[in-house]
């Protein structure tokens, strides 16, 4: 079945397969890598990798703003770790059973698609400095498939037994700065196996500037995986 995904800069994506449509890390408002209004997300899921407010969407009024106000307007379920599900809930507004709470190791079962928390190594905190628990990577099995979102990390070696869950995506960050760089990222595709891979959490600012051409030709030289490179607001599909 194939499964496409929408890339919206940064580390946000929309997914879609069989008509099913979900979200991770909706950073809209202040992206400055894409011009789109909130009020155009239709999704059934948000999943959130970590509390920062480049992956929670931070507005004026909120540190959350964007994910509230999808959340709110579609009534898509939040899937999240323990900290953040509870900040949603005490300071978001959004009803507990719209919010689905799980941990590294813990796997959300859902009719078409499962996700599974993963490690990463990062901070995570909402902009009013609540905690927001320990931030996570998600592998997403839908539609035949398995996707893995590192969320922002640096590289680690279990990324070599994440890599036997079969991944047909991997989206790593190449940013540095905050998360792993290009060189780590290519080592990272060497653990990982997966058949394709994504570069995520860069060119939004200057201290994330990367040579995303030279990162696909790295890729190429280095791994087995087919590197896809889009602009921001593009689509790709993986038949």
């Amino acid at each position: 079945m194939a499964l496409s995904f929408t890339w919206l800069g940064h580390s946000t994506f929309i997914f879609e397969s069989d008509n099913h449509k979900f979200m991770i890390d909706p950073f809209i408002t202040n992206n400055p890598l894409i011009d789109m209004a909130v009020a155009d997300v239709d999704v059934a899921y948000i999943l959130l990798t970590h509390a920062h407010g480049d992956h929670v969407g931070f507005t004026d009024d909120s540190p959350a703003g964007d994910t509230i106000a999808i959340a709110k307007n579609t009534g898509a379920k939040i899937i999240c770790n323990f900290e953040i599900g509870n900040w949603f809930m005490s300071k978001g507004g959004i009803p507990a059973e719209q919010i689905l709470q799980g941990n590294p190791g813990g796997t959300i079962r859902g009719d078409w698609m499962d996700v599974k928390f993963t490690q990463a190594f990062h901070s995570s905190s909402f902009g009013d400095g609540s905690y927001g628990g320990q931030p996570n990577g998600l592998i997403i099995r839908i539609g035949g498939k398995t996707v893995y979102h590192a969320g922002d990390t640096n590289l680690f070696g279990d990324m070599a037994l994440i890599g036997e869950e079969g991944l047909t995506l991997a989206c790593l960050p190449i940013g540095d700065t905050y998360t792993m760089g290009v060189e780590d990222s290519v080592t990272a595709t060497k653990l990982l196996r997966p058949q394709h891979v994504f570069p995520i959490h860069y060119n939004t600012w200057p201290p994330l500037v990367q040579d995303v051409t030279a990162w696909a030709e790295n890729i190429n030289r280095d791994t087995t995986a087919q590197p896809i490179v889009i602009d921001p607001g593009k689509t790709h599909t993986l038949e």
